[in-house]
């Protein structure tokens, strides 16, 4: 049996810089781990992607943690990654909570890497005095109803009661709280479908409403209305069961997260519905273009504020924002995008759009308190 030990991975100056080993490593453990998880390489990160994004941990401590081997074999020599933690712990609003990730590549599974690795992050969290722990299980194929299967607190959705990694998080008492579902849109879709859908949901919306775009920097004008739509998609969108409260933003944080994004190399396509009689903005939606693949989009936050909904305003961003990634990104040729099984009306905009499930996740919690 293998021998290993576990590492605080530093973050380095650059992806260059003499210690920047352990963040190369985990780049490639976690590429691979994700991409055994879903058979793809669409959710590879680069490593300076990653460690643009743990050099600003003004709003979240980002804790890494990297499990190597201690010896060479027939695998690798020592040093070789075998495992990886990542835990974020907020640190301005949901103080009391903290996300934790474990993975481990396949062939080491079952030799106890994992739980060590859950352990440390209870510790830590449990230091940090934190009191719920959030996390996923990810599953190719949602389960057909039945009794080896589970299901969250929302009624909604299912996850396989054997399948591994449910299993894991489980037996160590976690709570399923939400079933999410992937879903995956082929484009460019066809111009006239976009076109057709962004007219309707224009017609319904009315001349009250009218779409406004930007890239990776928001413009002055709208940045604090787009700080007040960040806040609100941490209240507004279905949360299950999971303990979290209000995530305050302002336009430093936007300014903040923007040059984050910078430093990533992610470009942002930004699609929003501003209520023209009151200047403000009551919709949202956002494409995440990653560095290094021009096929592969992110479809992130998309949000209605609950005062405006009923007027297919989420319809029309999404379809005016599809439309912008046609200009911008035309090599692009596939969406991912996930929400929560009980959402039924942006899943409903989404399979209209094009989109068809592709698999989901478990959103599980556990709770360090001792409460349900």
């Amino acid at each position: 049996m293998t021998s290993w030990s576990m590492h605080e991975v530093p973050v380095p100056a650059s992806v260059d810089a003499p210690d920047a080993g352990p963040l190369l490593a985990l780049t490639r453990v976690t590429n691979d781990v994700i991409a055994h998880e879903w058979g793809t390489r669409d959710y590879d990160r680069t490593p300076q992607e990653i460690l643009g994004s743990l050099r600003d941990q003004a709003y979240v401590r980002k804790d890494r943690l990297l499990v190597t081997s201690d010896e060479d074999g027939p695998d690798g020599p020592a040093g070789t990654p075998l495992a990886y933690l990542a835990m974020n712990l907020p640190l301005r609003e949901n103080t009391h909570t903290a996300h934790v990730e474990v993975g481990v590549l396949a062939p080491y599974r079952s030799r106890g890497i994992g739980g060590a690795l859950h352990d440390e992050a209870l510790r830590r969290a449990r230091e940090a005095g934190r009191r719920a722990l959030t996390g996923s299980t990810d599953q190719l194929d949602e389960p057909a109803e039945g009794p080896a299967t589970l299901v969250p607190s929302t009624g909604t959705g299912r996850v396989a009661a054997q399948d591994p990694a449910v299993r894991f998080v489980a037996s160590r008492g976690w709570q399923l709280e939400q079933v999410a579902r992937r879903s995956v849109l082929p484009v460019p879709v066809d111009p006239d479908i976009l076109a057709r859908h962004r007219a309707a949901a224009q017609e319904h919306a009315g001349d009250e409403y009218r779409v406004v775009h930007w890239g990776s920097h928001a413009p002055d004008e709208w940045v604090d209305e787009y700080a007040k739509l960040n806040t609100r998609m941490s209240t507004d969108v279905p949360l299950g069961g999971l303990d979290f409260e209000e995530d305050v933003w302002d336009a430093e944080r936007i300014r903040r997260t923007e040059a984050q994004f910078v430093d990533r190399g992610i470009e942002l396509v930004v699609a929003a519905a501003e209520h023209v009689p009151t200047r403000t903005l009551a919709a949202y939606t956002t494409l995440m273009l990653p560095p290094d693949n021009e096929e592969f989009v992110h479809q992130e936050d998309t949000l209605v504020l609950k005062e405006h909904r009923g007027r297919r305003l989420g319809l029309l961003v999404k379809a005016a924002n599809l439309q912008r990634l046609a200009e911008v990104r035309p090599a692009a040729r596939r969406i991912a995008t996930w929400n929560a099984e009980e959402n039924s009306y942006m899943l409903r905009i989404n399979i209209d759009l094009g989109f068809r499930p592709a698999g989901g996740s478990g959103e599980w919690q556990l709770r360090l308190d001792g409460t349900d």
